[in-house]
Order: C-alpha cells, then sequence, then structure tokens
C-alpha cells in the first residue's frame, strides 16, 4: 500500500506541474508573426472599411448571438448589423488605426483597437469620427467569430 502512495503522489505533482504550466502560458499577446492573429485584424480591417463600401463582410465576421454595445451606449446585434451594412454609404476614408490581439488560451481572443472615417455622422459629411473599441472573439467549430463588442467615440488626433 505505502509503494502505490509514492507514484500516485509523484504523479499529482507531475500533472500540477503541467497544469500550471499550461494555464500560464494561455495569456499572450500575439506577435507579429502569429497567423491566426493577421487573419484577425485583417477581417477588423474589413469592418472598419465596411463603413465606407459594403463589402459583406458582417455575415461570416460576427456570430449569431453577437451582441455590441455602441457609442451611445445601445445594444446591436449580427441581425443589426447586417441591415447597417446594406444602408447607403455617406462615409468615406474609413480605416483601421490599430488593433492588437490577447489570445486567452486557444479559442479566446481579445482584440484592441482604433478607427476612424470621414462623414460617417450624416448631418456632418466632412467631420472625421474616431472611436476605439473591444472586441471578444471565440473560436467554435474551428471558426473565429467576434461573440461582444465595445465602441467608445474618441477626439481624432
Amino acid at each position: 500500500m505505502q509503494k502505490m502512495r509514492l507514484p500516485v503522489f509523484v504523479l499529482a505533482i507531475a500533472t500540477s506541474l503541467l497544469l500550471a504550466s499550461a494555464h500560464a502560458r494561455q495569456s499572450h499577446w500575439a506577435s507579429a508573426e502569429d497567423q491566426t492573429a493577421k487573419y484577425i485584424i485583417d477581417m477588423e480591417r474589413k469592418w472598419a472599411e465596411g463603413v465606407c463600401v459594403d463589402n459583406g463582410v458582417v455575415a461570416n465576421l460576427l456570430a449569431d448571438d453577437f451582441q455590441g454595445t455602441s457609442t451611445k451606449g445601445t445594444r446591436f446585434t449580427k441581425a443589426d448589423e447586417l441591415k447597417d451594412e446594406k444602408d447607403v454609404r455617406s462615409a468615406h476614408d474609413c480605416g483601421l488605426d490599430e488593433a492588437k490581439v490577447h489570445f486567452f488560451g486557444d479559442s479566446v481572443a481579445v482584440v484592441y483597437g482604433r478607427e476612424q472615417a470621414v462623414g460617417k455622422e450624416k448631418s456632418q459629411p466632412n467631420v472625421k469620427v474616431c472611436q476605439v473599441w473591444t472586441d471578444t472573439w471565440l473560436k467554435r467549430g474551428g471558426t473565429w467569430q467576434i461573440i461582444a463588442s465595445q465602441d467608445n467615440r474618441v477626439d481624432c488626433k
């Protein structure tokens, strides 16, 4: 019986060390070479540019259970974004200024970004609008999609 305790103890310690090591590696900022991060940033760029042109990115970008919070504090869904995507465009000079990807394990990423567009407000066609945002991505069924977003309007610099 005592001979049995030592291997069980060693196995328990080894498992604990492996789990602790795996947990420590789960959260990390994406490197410049990370292909998944490149894909995510490219999709974020397309969504930012979608304010200017109908590029059809929303259908595959957002999860069906997506929920966002606008710069005015209202909630919006994927259906709302699909409707907006089909509206007449008044904006121009749209673009993604920055996006940084932080991975949490193999299936969750949080992206922190900044974008701008001129004429996003239809009543002010020559005014540049800037916003910062946080998007939460989830990999389900082998596909990365945005499940949540939070937008905030900021002064343009």
